[in-house]
């Protein structure tokens, strides 16, 4: 990978953002089971971090992925895992279909706040019975003159109870599951949205998670992202980048994972000596380290090949899956070398363990990446 002065330039922005912006109040907002999202992302917009990737036009900084894959690496160094995943769901995951394919108005009104972090976005895909399963979705969208009514419902919404704009995914239409979807911007404070519940969670803490519950939610049809129909195409071009960005993000909190359990086994003694001086410590650390290393190869060969314009289908898939699976071996693993203070709540790496396992099941689960890959494969049954 070839990285320029100006991705290292950006990365050292991100990083004094975190050291001093974000990681000293991490422990508060886990202990709160929310953090201050309008605060944060306006804090991030004022130094440019949520349009990296996004039109000049509206506020974006109209870089290459490559500079976003940087952010979404470096966020990784967040010590605590909700706060990232709800930046990235503000810049990779609901936005990136207003930014390709929303009008100019729309993109005016909702895009250009969102870069500068006036707003706070959340996505609405995944339902009550329909995760993975992003066709089997029931909420609809039925026309109504020149508006939409929306009913239904979503779940697993991060940023659900604070979020002003939802990009919803929803039926429009009577035709076949993957032709009868759109995506529709929804303003979270129309008549008839409401929050059913606030889910808690194992582990993403500082993240609020939502139930969305919608009754007879009238939205203007200008609010359509594209064309009508084409929302399941859209949704799954946002799935790929928000596939690539958790892979990515997961490095940097692996890395953690790695460099503290360096740090705690160096320090801590067993039988006469530190635990990092037994050798079966120092090969599975260097395992870890050569596992992290190819995927975080994997992860820049797809984010160059986003910039070249080509498809990186396959590619995010598998990185996303390995990513997943990164996530719970070395999370674990790392774990272990910290008996049982790896067991409490005082330490990082208890936070990286039970945070990284939604890696594997969030944005499609591992078997999902596998069917995927399978069917690329010519394999799938």
């Amino acid at each position: 990978m070839h990285l320029t002065e100006d991705h290292e330039a950006l990365r050292a922005t991100i990083r004094k953002w975190i050291e001093n912006d974000v990681n000293p109040y991490v422990d508060e907002w886990e202990e709160a089971q929310i953090f201050p999202a309008h605060k944060v992302f306006k804090r991030a917009g004022d130094l440019g971090l949520l349009g990296i990737d996004k039109p000049e036009q509206f506020g974006g900084m109209g870089l290459d992925y490559t500079f976003n894959a940087v952010l979404a690496e470096e966020l990784g160094l967040i010590k605590a895992g909700g706060v990232p995943m709800a930046i990235g769901v503000q810049t990779d995951m609901a936005t990136p279909a207003l930014a390709r394919h929303g009008s100019d108005e729309l993109r005016a009104e909702y895009l250009a706040p969102a870069i500068t972090g006036d707003i706070v976005f959340c996505l609405g895909v995944s339902e009550v019975g329909s995760g993975s399963d992003v066709a089997s979705i029931r909420t609809t969208a039925i026309r109504d003159g020149d508006d939409y009514i929306i009913n239904g419902g979503k779940m697993w919404t991060t940023s659900g109870t604070q979020a002003d704009v939802c990009c919803l995914l929803a039926n429009t239409s009577d035709d076949p599951a993957h032709k009868n979807k759109s995506l529709i911007i929804m303003p979270m404070d129309t008549p008839g949205v409401s929050v059913a519940r606030k889910i808690r969670k194992v582990g993403m803490h500082s993240s609020d998670t939502a139930q969305l519950y919608f009754d007879n939610v009238r939205v203007p049809r200008r609010n359509l992202i594209g064309q009508e129909g084409m929302g399941f195409i859209y949704q799954m071009q946002q799935f790929q980048a928000e596939r690539l960005w958790g892979a990515f993000s997961t490095l940097g909190s692996l890395q953690r994972a790695i460099d503290c359990t360096i740090d705690y086994t160096r320090e801590r003694k067993a039988f006469g000596k530190s635990i990092l001086d037994n050798q079966w410590v120092q090969f599975k650390l260097a395992e870890y380290q050569a596992e992290l290393d190819v995927l975080r190869a994997a992860c820049w060969q797809g984010a160059h090949a986003v910039a070249r314009g080509e498809d990186v289908s396959r590619l995010a898939t598998t990185c996303k899956l390995k990513a997943g699976r990164l996530a719970r071996e070395i999370a674990d693993g790392c774990l272990q070398f910290w008996g049982g203070m790896g067991f409490t709540e005082e330490v990082e790496i208890s936070r990286i363990w039970r945070d990284g396992r939604l890696t594997s099941i969030g944005a499609g689960a591992d078997e999902v990446m596998l069917q995927i890959l399978t069917k690329m494969m010519g394999i799938y049954r």
